[in-house]
């Protein structure tokens, strides 16, 4: 198996609700349901690859109070060396509705703090060689995002395949967002984006030729998954080719983190050779099981009857 690791946004998670209509400001609300957990990009990803049996490392920072030491705790051995920022640790607040949707409050704590100098401190190059590195949370971690440029010519110098899922930007898909994120996809080998986000980035209505058209712009031999929630996964391979993964039908309880689980299930299949439908089924599969379940259940290690050398 190939090696794996993830770079970005690790928070504290207070879920709550279901609230629905929106509360009258003044008044207090009981809900049924409440849930403190680990959360984040990286964060969610994390705990899957932890559910999953996969070996994996993991670049991230917190701040210096007790949720900060709780994140810590929760990663064991692999946040040991990770940097502890002098400000408090950014907390997402969501609400959960009725229909599904969710409603967050963030804080802005110690991810803005999280820079290429963490990452460096964190991670062995030479360990992650021939490996990919899931970059994610690229809207809240400033200090890296303005050392983007320095991370991928890290990865390049080790033979490291970045696949990237940059999050929703805090103001929005603004020109200048759009235009940044290009010009990292330009650096990857991977792209794991939503369809809005895909869509968004390329001007076009249609999934498919947004992706093919975005692509058109990445490395030669370059891979883009487009997450389609219920409607499952499209990809555009190494090859042009258009995949497909149709998602199951499940009743959803909890759809937080979804896309970041599908980007864990979907890279730990390809750090073991599996073509790439089988990726896309793979990551439908674990993160429908994710949604539909509450305690979050991921369906145990990852069994694949053998491997190909298929890569993206």
């Amino acid at each position: 198996m190939r090696p794996l690791a993830v770079i970005g946004n690790v928070n504290v998670d207070l879920i709550v609700g279901p609230v629905a209509p929106w509360p009258k400001a003044g008044t207090e609300t009981v809900v049924d349901h409440d849930e403190l957990r680990v959360g984040g990009q990286a964060g969610n990803s994390a705990l899957a690859w932890q559910a999953l049996g996969v070996d994996f490392a993991i670049a991230a920072n917190v701040g210096d109070d007790q949720f900060g030491q709780w994140l810590r705790e929760a990663f064991g051995s692999r946040a040991e060396t990770w940097p502890v920022r002098s400000e408090g640790t950014t907390l997402s607040v969501g609400m959960t509705h009725p229909d599904g949707e969710r409603t967050f409050f963030t804080t802005r704590g110690h991810l803005p703090r999280f820079s290429l100098a963490d990452v460096l401190s964190v991670l062995d190059g030479n360990a992650l060689s021939g490996g990919y590195a899931l970059l994610c949370g690229s809207f809240l971690t400033d200090d890296l995002t303005r050392d983007y440029d320095g991370f991928f010519d890290w990865a390049d110098s080790h033979g490291i395949a970045v696949a990237l899922d940059t999050g929703w930007p805090i103001d929005g898909w603004t020109e200048a967002n759009c235009v940044a994120t290009r010009a990292w996809l330009s650096r990857c080998a991977l792209a794991l984006f939503n369809e809005v986000e895909t869509v968004t980035l390329a001007g076009m209505p249609s999934p498919q030729q947004a992706a093919r058209e975005i692509r058109s712009s990445m490395r030669q031999g370059a891979t883009f998954v487009v997450k389609r929630g219920p409607r499952g996964a499209i990809a555009i391979g190494p090859d042009g080719a258009l995949v497909e993964a149709v998602a199951p039908d499940v009743r959803v309880v909890d759809t937080i983190g979804a896309g970041d689980v599908f980007n864990a299930a979907f890279l730990a299949a390809l750090a073991r050779e599996q073509p790439l439908s089988t990726c896309l089924s793979a990551a439908t599969h674990v993160a429908s099981r994710a949604i539909s379940t509450l305690p979050r259940n991921y369906g145990g290690p990852m069994q694949f009857e053998g491997s190909t050398h298929e890569r993206a």
